[in-house]
């Protein structure tokens, strides 16, 4: 699988659904990956797969942004890969436990 760190300035609307989709309440510091790029430079990113890449997307109070505004409603559905990984949806809390 190939691994790509990618800014959220060259996300396309279907990383960017992937990560809306991933993370429908944001991400916090347990899905935050930190690791070193190739220049030795501290990147932190979160992680979002297709089937066959694996996207470590940079993070940024810009990116949280992008993310709240984002509306897949707005592309057509001949814009988005169909080839995209179901992602699993976060366990909500079961509040109803007796």
């Amino acid at each position: 699988m190939k691994r790509i760190i990618i800014d959220y300035k060259k996300l396309t609307p279907e990383i960017l659904s992937l990560l809306v989709q991933k993370y429908p309440d944001g991400y916090d510091d347990r899905d935050v990956l930190v690791f070193k790029n190739s220049k030795k430079d501290t990147v932190e990113a979160v992680e979002v797969k297709t089937e066959d890449t694996i996207y470590l997307v940079k993070i940024s109070t810009r990116l949280e942004d992008t993310m709240i505004k984002f509306d897949v409603e707005n592309y057509e559905v001949e814009e988005m890969d169909m080839n995209l990984v179901d992602l699993p949806q976060k366990e909500e809390d079961d509040e109803n436990e007796d």
